[in-house]
């Protein structure tokens, strides 16, 4: 190949790249990017350093039971080890208390915290981690957007024309925020009876013991969408609407 007809190619290249982008700005309206508040971002560092202490605390926590369970473990090496254990554990008592503090002084974020504590499987703990990943999402977004930021959006596994496997979470949004749907979706799917209702319905439909609660957080995920939105309260009646007949 020439070099003009190479050099040709690639203006063509450009040609097009540029009349998608013109052709993309034209069809889409233009959304200005507000950055999130301080305090969501103060909250979001605090919750996120929080969850990684609570890992370094499980496992420390198995350490020092495995070293218990053993013989020839020193006394100092226990000492040490439950040392660090109630150190990580008045830490994360601060932590927590400080975060608390911090969504205390912002109206904005008390109002979401107390509706993400009225909802069945949704602690204090809980609320401070899906707060902290959720305050500082784009208002604008849609719920399918924030489903599809958590990473609990499904994707379909395909290989040309032969191989069609099961639908997959894509696990490429926000590890922080699926990680922190995750155990109030199997409280809540043991505790509420919607929740309850919808994944018993899962089962019955075949669904494995991890695709079930995957469903079941995406669903929560979208009950906070809801009440963020219209500013109202928990009712999973709204939610599943069919699911359990009212009296």
């Amino acid at each position: 190949m020439s070099k003009a007809a190479s050099c040709s190619q690639a203006f063509c290249g450009i040609d097009v790249s540029a009349a998608t982008l013109a052709e993309y700005s034209r069809r889409m309206p233009f959304l200005a990017w507000s950055r999130p508040s301080e305090a969501a971002l103060a909250l979001r560092a605090i919750s996120r350093h929080v969850a990684t202490m609570t890992e370094d605390h499980a496992r420390l926590k198995n350490r020092l039971h495995a070293a218990e369970g053993s013989a020839a473990t020193p006394r100092c090496v226990l000492f040490d080890l439950r040392r660090s254990l109630t150190g990580l554990e008045k830490s994360l008592v601060r932590l927590r208390r400080e975060a608390l503090t911090a969504i205390g002084k912002d109206p904005a974020l008390e109002g979401k915290f107390r509706q993400l504590t009225g909802i069945t499987g949704i602690g204090e703990v809980s609320a401070v981690q899906l707060l902290g990943e959720l305050a500082g999402l784009d208002p604008e977004m849609t719920v399918r957007q924030w489903v599809a930021h958590s990473g609990l959006d499904p994707v379909q596994q395909n290989s040309g024309t032969s191989v069609h496997k099961k639908a997959r979470i894509s696990r490429q949004g926000n590890r922080h925020l699926r990680r922190a749907l995750y155990m109030p979706a199997l409280t809540a799917a043991r505790f509420d009876p919607h929740m309850k209702a919808f994944y018993t319905l899962l089962q019955a439909r075949h669904k494995t013991k991890l695709q079930a609660p995957i469903a079941v957080a995406r669903k929560l995920l979208h009950a906070i969408f809801g009440i963020f939105k219209s500013g109202t309260t928990w009712d999973g009646a709204k939610l599943f609407p069919r699911l359990i007949p009212t009296s």
